[in-house]
């Protein structure tokens, strides 16, 4: 067998090899994994181990495993300990990997020197298999773990930063905290088609990565929510968010002073993540009316004194946004979209007619999606999400019969309230009753409506 030692020696080849490796090894075929290495921790003396998780395979086979907690990581997870051995497949071909570790002195001047260690593998197979394993093997564990990372990581939603908050030490472009929604499309108050055409779209373009490049479109792909508050829009975008594993970046518009710093903010966004612009029809003026409006403002300027004019400009001449609809439109399709792979936009509004058609077209918001009110099959979801309770008896039908036959309006926010049980001993029966009598209340309070609209008329 030839050994390979993924190890740096400090000669280029063996660093490139390292850099390529030392997160990627630890990726097995058949679930099977192993640990992840960093280099040594030159302050503490000790190494600090990145490891992803090790499958039940690769956990029966190592007689030793180590565990450890990573920054970052969801949960604690193992790898193989030192000096042991697990085996692998792909193709039909077997190697093995090897856990090891190195101790140098340290090469800094100092009358109390120190021993660094280096963890490092050693993949071995067999000369026959050397073809496979470096033009095939090597590129598979490559993908794989980043996967695994993807996968294991703890994901995070962003904010952005006014720009005012850009400089200075420790300062960033995007704060962020932990994303913890527990949205997914199973909880998710919408019609099972719908699902999972929502779901069969985002596996497509999540693995055409290849494809897009084949056709020479960038990596992206815009969503348009669209539909009345209350209806689960940005519930849609968690959803989607812990389907396909990606940290959320939430941006806010009305704190963007110009173009040049929404690509900025661009920029620094992650790969395999989702850009998120709630509300964009409240968001901006991104019509002509902002230039009518800056008119209107320019001739009450005249009836006021230079003095006012003055305090006004410093007062005022960093407030407002200045982000065109021609920088937006570049933000989402632009030279600059290309920058940092995978990513998703998602654009939530209430009234689509307040927004400009260049904005929606596909190509840019490449599919709309509507949240409509509540259904009988939303309903049945909101019902097992919040008492457990499947469809049966006179209250479900009665229910059903308010939603599909009398086609009362009501979203599933309000469904979802009513359901809610107000004390812990509360029964089923008494939520599903209440739910029946605000449907029925509001169906008048529709019918009022209608009537106040033809007397105007």
């Amino acid at each position: 067998m030839t050994p390979l030692l993924l190890y740096d020696w400090g000669a280029a080849i063996m660093r490139w090899w390292l850099e390529e490796l030392r997160y990627l090894v630890d990726v097995r075929t058949a679930g099977s994994k192993l640990s992840r290495v960093s280099h040594s921790d030159k302050r503490g003396g000790e190494c600090k181990l990145k490891i992803n998780y090790l499958s039940k395979d690769s956990s029966s086979r190592a007689k030793k495993l180590r565990a450890n907690t990573s920054k970052g990581s969801k949960s604690i997870v193992l790898s193989m300990d030192d000096h042991e051995e697990i085996t692998d497949e792909f193709k039909g071909v077997k190697v093995w990997w090897q856990s090891k570790k190195h101790h140098t002195d340290s090469r800094s001047f100092s009358y109390f020197p120190k021993t660094e260690e280096s963890r490092f593998y050693i993949l071995k197979f067999h000369v026959r298999d050397r073809q496979i394993i470096t033009n095939r093997y090597l590129d598979h564990i490559r993908k794989e773990g980043k996967k695994m990372e993807v996968k294991n990581k703890e994901r995070k939603l962003y904010l952005n930063n006014p720009s005012q908050n850009w400089s200075g030490y420790n300062q960033t472009k995007w704060s962020h905290v932990t994303f913890e929604h527990p949205a997914t499309f199973d909880t998710l108050a919408m019609e099972n088609e719908k699902k999972e055409e929502i779901k069969n779209d985002l596996t497509k373009f999540s693995n055409s990565q290849d494809y897009y490049k084949r056709i020479g479109k960038a990596w992206k792909r815009g969503y348009l929510l669209l539909g009345p508050p209350g209806t689960g829009k940005s519930t849609l975008v968690a959803a989607m968010a812990n389907f396909l594993d990606c940290d959320v970046f939430d941006l806010e518009l009305t704190t963007v002073k110009d173009n040049t710093e929404l690509r900025r903010l661009l920029i620094e966004t992650s790969g395999k993540s989702i850009i998120v612009i709630e509300d964009i029809d409240c968001s901006l003026d991104l019509t002509g009316q902002r230039k009518q409006k800056k008119e209107e403002e320019e001739d009450d300027e005249d009836e006021i004194s230079p003095i006012e004019k003055q305090m006004k400009k410093e007062k005022g001449e960093n407030t407002g946004s200045k982000v065109t609809l021609s920088g937006l439109l570049n933000f989402i399709d632009g030279l600059w979209s290309a920058c940092g792979g995978e990513r998703i936009i998602v654009f939530t509004t209430n009234f689509i007619d307040k927004l400009d058609p260049a904005l929606i077209r596909k190509g840019r918001m490449d599919k709309h999606i509507e949240m409509s009110y509540c259904g009988f099959e939303a309903f049945k979801v909101l019902a097992m999400n919040y008492l457990y309770a499947e469809e049966e008896g006179e209250l479900f039908q009665e229910i059903k019969r308010l939603l599909e036959v009398e086609k009362i309006k009501m979203t599933p926010a309000n469904v979802g309230e009513n359901l809610l049980m107000k004390t812990e001993h509360e029964a089923k029966e008494t939520c599903l009753k209440r739910l029946i009598v605000a449907l029925k209340e509001e169906k008048e309070e529709a019918k009022k409506r209608v009537e106040e609209e033809e007397k105007k008329k």
